[in-house]
């Protein structure tokens, strides 16, 4: 019973990242930690939208955040989740492959 536990704290973190505008927030703050407002620009989406993705994030252990005046700075928690987010990319690298090799096929 505690290893399906493992998996469901496993499962909470891939959630959290498995949404495509989080990833990009991912993809903008491997740069270094970031303010909200800077945030919502790169991402290209309005700072209340990226404020609650920014939360799911923090929630699940994948962000951390601290105030710095009046802005709340966010920054990667635990870097290692860009490998997670580079794997995935990779994924995508090799299916396109099967995929051209199938239309050759064809």
């Amino acid at each position: 019973m505690e290893k399906f536990t493992i998996y469901e704290r496993q499962a909470e973190v891939a959630k959290a990242i498995a949404h495509p505008l989080r990833m990009a927030i991912l993809d903008y703050l491997k740069a270094g930690p970031q303010c909200v407002c800077d945030i919502a620009e790169a991402v290209n989406s309005e700072r209340s939208n990226v404020s609650r993705h920014l939360s799911i994030m923090v929630s699940a252990g994948v962000l951390e955040s601290h105030k710095q005046g009046l802005q709340v700075i966010y920054k990667i928690r635990t870097p290692c989740v860009l490998k997670c987010v580079a794997c995935l990319t990779e994924c995508l690298k090799e299916n396109a492959k099967e995929e051209q090799k199938i239309l050759k096929m064809m």
